[in-house]
């Protein structure tokens, strides 16, 4: 059978269990059994035993329930309040004010919690409401939340660069390292499209609240401390090469404990809130890492990925114009399915293509994490559009057209690293 007939019956299959709401890990697994046992004469259930033990054996694998477990914790906490009354002052006189805590928040809580979800909610149920009170445009505000939401994804510790280095076999250390300046770059893009909206409409952001003084501003960056901290704690032991991935991890829990003991917010009910939530997630990751293990391994019995590689290595296409053919592809996966089932579905069929044509693994994994930030407010499936919704109560689509300037701006970010690469890859090589 031919390599299209094979291709359009596993991607058909895919999408059909999908479409009829299976999940994604038995969705995965069953493209791979319907691989092995019509394209194949390999035996299934000893490749799926096999496959499945390798997939959940890796010790990379034990940075991600800790890190959940983390950004399960300061989830119950008082962080993003506190954040945000520390941060507020310093922002009252941007143009845009207080939305710029939006963005601000967001990359600091992404640096603690390493998923886009959780920023996202937690930085939007303090930060909505208050701007809504206070007279800031909803557009402008849940769209700067909506964008800066996704940062959970880019600023390590990121839950997807860990998948990703798992995946593709990448340095999860160097990963962490990489996102580091793009991240940053992100901060800018989205604090310079605010500055320069609120320029263009000066008329529809509130004037500035009264000074406060600057002895009162310094006070209240004690309330900042915390993640300071928690950031140091955790980053600074991974780039100053003290700890591991996984150890970092467990500095980041124990952390996080302190922070929630500190301000009270730790009792046995959100313990175990907390460890059931960052169970349940884990598990979830886990299964789909799995079930990515089985199909990527029946594809590599058929042949198909190498054959996908060579076929795009004969097209002849540049870099740019690779990076472009991929980009269209993941925007329209991403607007199907969640990040994490787009990089285990896609990293092990992609990489010989990928390799074949000069790119750097490290760039490439920072590279489809951008993309998959845009899944993340591309509907009908974007994660973070479903928790403003869920905290605003407004119409999906009326959230999608407010996030949508903040889609285009990860667009440009994509072209920007693109066009230069050192961007993501000068930190990882000079560390």
């Amino acid at each position: 059978m031919s390599d299209i007939t094979q291709a359009i019956v596993l991607i058909g299959a895919l999408l059909l269990l999908l479409g009829a709401g299976v999940w994604v890990a038995f969705a995965l697994i069953g493209c791979g059994l319907i691989g092995l046992v019509f394209f194949t004469g390999s035996p299934a259930g000893i490749i799926f035993a096999t496959k499945s033990w390798d997939a959940s054996a890796s010790w990379a694998l034990t940075a991600l329930p800790l890190f959940i477990w983390m950004g399960e914790i300061l989830y119950r906490t008082r962080l993003a309040e506190d954040m945000f009354s520390g941060l507020a002052p310093w922002v009252n006189r941007l143009p845009g004010r207080l939305t710029h805590v939006n963005v601000i928040g967001c990359g600091i809580f992404a640096a603690v919690s390493g998923s886009s979800a959780a920023t996202t909610a937690t930085i939007g149920k303090i930060s909505l409401p208050t701007l809504k009170q206070r007279g800031y445009p909803d557009g402008l505000a849940i769209g700067s939340l909506a964008g800066a939401g996704t940062l959970g994804l880019l600023i390590p510790p990121s839950i997807v660069m860990i998948v990703y280095g798992v995946a593709a076999q990448t340095s999860i250390i160097k990963m962490f390292i990489a996102g580091v300046i793009p991240g940053l770059m992100m901060l800018v893009l989205f604090s310079g499209f605010i500055i320069l909206w609120s320029l263009h409409n000066p008329d529809k952001v509130p004037p500035p609240e009264p000074t406060i003084p600057l002895r009162e501003r310094i006070a209240r960056l004690r309330l900042l401390l915390p993640v300071v901290l928690l950031v140091a704690g955790v980053i600074g032991s991974i780039y100053a090469g003290i700890a591991t991935a996984t150890e970092a991890a467990t500095i980041g829990v124990i952390g996080a404990l302190v922070i929630a003991a500190v301000g009270r917010s730790l009792t046995w009910s959100s313990f175990f809130a907390s460890l059931m939530g960052a169970t349940r997630t884990s598990c979830m990751i886990s299964f789909i890492l799995m079930g990515a293990a089985y199909l990527t391994s029946a594809m590599s019995f058929t042949g198909l990925p190498a054959n996908v590689a060579a076929w795009i290595s004969a097209m002849g296409l540049s870099t740019y114009g690779l990076i472009f053919v991929l980009t269209i592809f993941f925007i329209l996966l991403g607007a199907f399915l969640d990040g994490i089932s787009i990089v285990v579905l896609t990293t092990a069929v992609l990489m010989p293509a990928v390799l074949a044509a000069g790119i750097d693994p490290i760039w490439f994994g920072i590279y489809l994490i951008l993309v998959v930030e845009m899944a993340q407010i591309t509907p009908p499936v974007g994660f973070n559009l479903f928790v403003i919704q869920g905290i605003t109560g407004l119409d999906l689509w009326k959230v999608v057209r407010m996030a949508f300037p903040f889609f285009l701006l990860l667009v440009l970010a994509v072209a920007i690293i693109t066009v230069f690469p050192k961007i993501v890859t000068w930190l990882p090589s000079a560390m």
